[in-house]
């Protein structure tokens, strides 16, 4: 059992599925008060009830103060894991750009925006944001997807440089290809990237409770993305010509 999250009171946006839902169930299992979270209040409660945890379905942006009164009036553990996987290029309609970054990086905004106060003033918070491999590195095919997904990396860096001192920790979770529905629906790109290496829901969960226990910033469920990230760091040029070369590979097998 991890010490830091027994009895805490959690909230898991986007917990209806997938890693959403690997996330409550862990966090119920290493003995916490969970509040579970996504738009399809069916979901959500079926996920709630097969914890022991609170449904509090609805908007992921708007859902702190409900999430709060379910667990008694203090929030110790936010998972800002709700997203949508936009795909498209620099020509998809303004509304899908709108809605990944209102989705992806404002709603992380907005519920850090909530929790800050109380955290900073008793000294201790933890704000766990599920970002993605595409948020350190790019996603072929979904413009949206990465340009937000780096937003999203960025603003839990700047989180954690900004607030540590303070108590709050902050991990940023970032997967290349998970089991989940928004990896069936990546169609071509998701196959020729992301599932030939895909884990399962649970190993994301893994891989954030053993950041946890190491007080580690950035969670990496796919070690190799360690790796991908500094050579992109140092080598723009040479990451760029083998992404381009995937690239390719994708138009020409479409």
């Amino acid at each position: 059992m991890v010490e830091a999250v027994q009895d805490a009171g959690v909230v898991v946006t986007g917990a209806g599925g997938g890693i959403g839902a690997a996330l409550a169930r862990r966090f119920a299992a290493e003995g916490a008060r969970v509040v579970v979270n996504d738009l399809d209040a069916g979901k959500a409660e079926a996920v709630a009830a097969e914890i022991g945890g609170t449904a509090v379905p609805g908007d992921a942006a708007t859902i702190v103060d409900a999430a709060r009164d379910a667990l008694g009036g203090t929030v110790d553990v936010y998972c800002a894991n709700a997203g949508l996987g936009s795909a498209g290029t620099e020509a998809a309609d303004e509304q899908v750009w709108e809605q990944a970054w209102d989705v992806n990086v404002m709603a992380h905004v907005r519920a850090a925006r909530a929790l800050l106060p109380d955290w900073l003033e008793r000294g201790s918070g933890r704000f766990v944001s599920t970002v993605s491999a595409a948020g350190l590195l790019t996603m072929i095919g979904a413009a949206p997807y990465s340009v937000t997904k780096h937003g999203a990396y960025a603003f839990a860096e700047w989180l954690s440089l900004t607030y540590r001192h303070r108590g709050l920790k902050v991990h940023a979770i970032c997967p290349q290809g998970v089991r989940t529905d928004m990896l069936a629906a990546t169609g071509s790109a998701g196959d020729l990237v992301l599932k030939p290496t895909a884990i399962e829901p649970a190993e994301v969960a893994d891989a954030l409770f053993k950041g946890i226990e190491e007080d580690r910033f950035l969670i990496l469920p796919h070690p190799e993305v360690g790796e991908y990230y500094q050579v992109r760091a140092a080598e723009p040029d040479r990451w760029l010509s083998g992404m381009n070369h995937l690239q390719q590979k994708w138009e020409a097998e479409r």
